[in-house]
């Protein structure tokens, strides 16, 4: 244990007494952590919006004309009972007519027709277990095919395709995490590489009087695992940053649609997430470039 806290105090002072390529490695892990840490931030808060909008998604049944008053409460009473109707507004083809009339400005002309063009509407609003898209297409579907329709439309669909196109962007995000990833691993490991370089005659005589490959692959490991630890912590702060810049034009943006959503930032468990992804990366980077410097700087 204590050659393990020594190995750890000797990993920081090499840090800071190297401060200028450490310093620039530094940031380089934490910008390539934060991007795609920031892209599945926004991702997220992008599925709680259309979740948000989609949890107040309502269907419109559109009636024939020549339905009855008997059989339109009837429909309405059996759609009551549907535990995935949440609930359902009638709108009557007097007051869709003068709801028409006074957005349109067309009131005198269509003072002139000779009936009433406007069917009865249902509007029905959807609970939680039918906002998801497989859920409201299969109601949908449904409400098409009862006796009295003319048309029905769900207000759910552009959610639908924003969750594929959120699916295809989750996706991509993934593959870029990846590749940022792996040149994450290719700065630590570079880094270190040229650290063990520095080294090399302390290296060796080390190794001369006894130093076993692990005393010497200790303190570079631990170096690794610093950069990526405190990468991780500058990526979270990052993501935050660029989170509190988007703050105040996304609030007026969706406070002209009455909402109150707000962003959510990475919150602490995506902190862990950074921490111990970039400990890891740290760690691996470091392993393979020691292990390689370490037989070139075999003695002999």
């Amino acid at each position: 244990a204590q050659d393990q806290f020594e190995a750890v105090g000797a990993s920081l002072q090499r840090l800071r007494r190297n401060p200028g390529p450490g310093l620039m490695s530094l940031m380089v892990v934490a910008i390539a952590l934060a991007l795609p840490a920031t892209l599945f931030t926004v991702l997220d808060n992008l599925a709680r919006l259309s979740g948000s909008f989609g949890a107040n998604a309502e269907i419109s049944l559109f009636l024939r004309q020549d339905v009855s008053a008997q059989q339109i409460e009837s429909l309405a009473a059996t759609l009551n009972l549907d535990p995935r109707v949440g609930e359902l507004r009638t709108i009557s083809p007097q007051s869709a007519l003068d709801e028409f009339k006074q957005l349109s400005g067309f009131g005198e002309a269509l003072d002139l027709l000779p009936q009433n063009p406007m069917p009865t509407v249902l509007v029905l609003s959807l609970n939680a277990t039918a906002t998801t898209p497989a859920a409201a297409q299969t109601l949908l579907e449904e409400l098409r095919a009862r006796p009295g329709v003319e048309l029905a439309r769900a207000d759910v669909q552009w959610v639908q395709r924003l969750n594929a196109v959120l699916e295809v962007a989750r996706r991509g995000v993934l593959i870029v995490g990846v590749l940022l990833g792996l040149a994450v691993l290719l700065v630590i490991g570079n880094t270190i590489r040229l650290e063990v370089e520095n080294r090399r005659d302390e290296i060796a005589v080390t190794k001369l009087v006894g130093g076993t490959d692990r005393f010497v692959r200790r303190p570079f490991l631990f170096e690794g695992i610093w950069l990526g630890l405190l990468g991780g912590a500058i990526a979270w702060l990052l993501v935050y940053t660029a989170l509190v810049l988007l703050e105040t034009p996304v609030s007026r943006l969706t406070g002209m649609y009455e909402s109150d959503f707000a962003l959510r930032g990475p919150g602490f468990g995506g902190l862990v997430d950074l921490l111990s992804g970039g400990a890891m990366l740290g760690y691996l980077g470091a392993w393979a470039a020691v292990g390689r410097q370490l037989r070139r700087a075999d003695p002999v």
